[in-house]
C-alpha cells in the first residue's frame, strides 16, 4: 500500500504537471487558432521539406492547420478542468510521442529554422524545441500513469457541457481570425507599427556578415568556392549559390520591405512610406485571389483619386498574372512588386487591405471586411479608420478570456447551486415511531 506522504507528492506532482501541460497546450492551440493562415505556410514548408509539395495546392494544409488548433486547445481545456482525464492522457501521450521525433529530427536535419509550435508569439531554435518537448514528454508519461490522481474542477455531469464548449469556441475562433484577420499581430507589419523604424539600424549594432558560396564542378566533382578564392580555369562548370551567415549581427525586424513600380521599375519605397496615407492592396498571388470583393475594391481606389491619396496594389505575380487580374476585375490602380514572403507576413488575406499614414500601419482588412461606403465618408484625417485603433493589447487580451472563462464559469456556478439544491431536496427519513402500548 502506498505510503500517505508519497501519495500526497505524488498527487502534487501529477496535478502540477497537468497544469503545465494545459497551459502549453492552451496557448499553442489559441496561437494556431489565432493565425490559421500562418500555421498554413508553415505546414506547407513542412511538405516541401518532406518532398510533398503537391499537398501544397489543395485543402490538406488548412484541413491540419484547423485539426492543429482544435485537438491543442481542447486536449489543454480537458486537462485544465481535469475532465475526459483517462482520454486526455492517452490523447496527450500519443500527441507527444509524435511530435518529439518530430522535433528532433527539425534540430539534426534543419530543413525548417522555426517549427512554428507558437507561430509569431514567441520564436524557438529546434534544438530548444526538441529540449522542450522532452520537459513535456516527462510530464505526460506521469500525468498518463497517474491520470486517477488529476483533481477535477467540474462535476460529472458537467464535463460534457465543458468539453463540448471549448471545442466549438476555439472551432468559431479559428473560422472567425481566417476570415478577418489574427485577433493578436505578433509580426512586424502590425498595427500601429512603424515600418521606418522597423527598418532602421540603432548605432552601435554589429552588423550580421554573410558569405556566398559558390559550387562549381569538375570531372563529375562538386567543390565550394569563396569570393576569394573564385576559380579561374575555365573547365570549371558553375552548379549553384548559397549565401550563409558568417557572424551573426543585429537585424531589424523589417529587413525586406521594398516596392518596385511596374510602371518604370523604379524602387517607390520612400514614396509610400513618406506619404500621409496610402492604400496597400496586398496579393501574393492573384492568380489565387479571392475576387468576390473586387467591386468594392474598385469603389476605394476610386475614393483614393477622389481625396488625392495613394493607392498599389502590391504582389509577387508575374505580369501575365496582373493582365489577366485587370481583364478579369477591371482593375485600374497601378501595380507594384515585392517580395512575396514580405507580403503573408504583412496581411493575413489575399486579396488584403493595409491602411498606412506616415509609414505607420494604422488599419488592415481582409477581404471579408473591406471599408465601404458607409465608411469612407470623408477625408481620412476626419474618419475613425484614419487614425489608429485605441483598442489595446490587454483589451483584447481580457475580451478573450472573457469569452472563453466567462460562460465556463457560468456553467459551474450553475452546477454549483443545482448541487445544492438536489442536496437540500433530498427526504430527510422520518424518525421511528414508539410501539404504543395495548390498554
Amino acid at each position: 500500500m502506498e505510503n500517505k506522504y508519497i501519495h500526497k507528492i505524488a498527487v502534487t506532482g501529477v496535478n502540477i504537471c497537468r497544469f503545465l501541460l494545459a497551459f502549453v497546450f492552451l496557448f499553442s492551440g489559441f496561437i494556431k487558432a489565432n493565425d490559421p493562415m500562418g500555421t498554413v505556410y508553415k505546414i506547407q514548408d513542412y511538405f516541401e521539406a518532406w518532398g510533398g509539395e503537391v499537398w501544397n495546392s489543395g485543402f490538406i494544409p488548412y484541413l491540419v492547420a484547423w485539426a492543429l488548433a482544435i485537438v491543442e486547445f481542447t486536449l489543454g481545456s480537458y486537462l485544465l478542468f481535469g475532465i475526459r482525464r483517462r482520454l486526455a492522457s492517452i490523447l496527450c501521450l500519443l500527441f507527444m510521442l509524435v511530435m518529439t521525433p518530430l522535433t528532433l529530427w527539425l534540430a539534426v536535419a534543419n530543413p525548417i529554422s522555426d517549427c512554428g509550435c507558437f507561430g509569431d508569439a514567441i520564436h524557438l531554435s529546434n534544438w530548444n524545441t526538441f529540449w522542450k518537448n522532452i520537459v513535456l514528454l516527462i510530464a505526460t508519461i506521469f500525468v498518463f500513469i497517474r491520470n486517477r490522481d488529476i483533481v477535477k474542477l467540474v462535476s460529472d455531469k458537467m464535463d460534457w457541457l465543458v468539453a463540448m464548449y471549448s471545442t466549438v469556441f476555439i472551432f468559431l475562433f479559428t473560422y472567425f481570425t481566417l476570415n478577418h484577420l489574427p485577433v493578436f499581430d505578433f509580426r512586424p507589419y502590425h498595427i500601429g507599427a512603424d515600418i521606418k523604424a522597423g527598418m532602421e539600424i540603432p548605432e552601435g549594432e554589429e552588423l550580421p556578415e554573410y558569405e556566398t558560396i559558390f559550387t562549381y564542378q569538375k570531372d563529375g566533382v562538386n567543390k565550394d568556392f569563396t569570393i576569394d578564392n573564385f576559380p579561374t580555369d575555365s573547365t570549371w562548370h558553375f552548379v549553384e549559390s548559397q549565401t550563409v551567415l558568417k557572424k551573426a549581427g543585429y537585424e531589424p525586424p523589417i529587413k525586406d520591405f521594398v516596392i518596385i513600380s511596374n510602371d518604370d521599375g523604379f524602387d517607390i519605397t520612400e514614396d509610400v512610406l513618406n506619404d500621409e496615407y496610402v492604400f496597400l492592396l496586398i496579393s501574393p498571388w492573384l492568380e489565387n485571389a479571392d475576387d468576390s470583393s473586387m467591386d468594392l475594391i474598385n469603389e476605394i481606389y476610386d475614393y483614393s483619386l477622389d481625396y488625392g491619396y495613394k493607392f498599389y496594389c502590391l504582389t509577387a505575380s508575374s505580369d501575365e498574372a496582373i493582365s489577366r487580374w485587370q481583364d478579369y476585375t477591371g482593375a485600374e490602380y497601378p501595380f507594384a512588386t515585392m517580395d512575396e514572403i514580405t507580403l503573408k507576413t504583412i496581411i493575413r488575406s489575399n486579396p488584403g487591405l493595409v491602411l498606412l499614414k506616415n509609414g505607420t500601419v494604422i488599419r488592415k482588412w481582409s477581404n471579408f471586411s473591406m471599408p465601404d461606403e458607409y465608411q469612407l465618408t470623408d477625408s481620412l484625417d476626419k474618419l475613425p479608420i484614419g487614425n489608429l485603433d485605441d483598442n489595446t493589447l490587454w483589451t483584447k487580451i481580457m475580451e478573450m478570456l472573457i469569452w472563453f472563462f466567462g460562460p465556463l464559469a457560468l456553467f459551474i456556478i450553475i452546477d454549483i447551486i443545482w448541487l445544492n439544491v438536489r442536496r437540500k431536496k433530498k427526504v430527510i427519513p422520518a424518525p421511528e415511531k414508539k410501539n404504543e402500548k395495548k390498554i
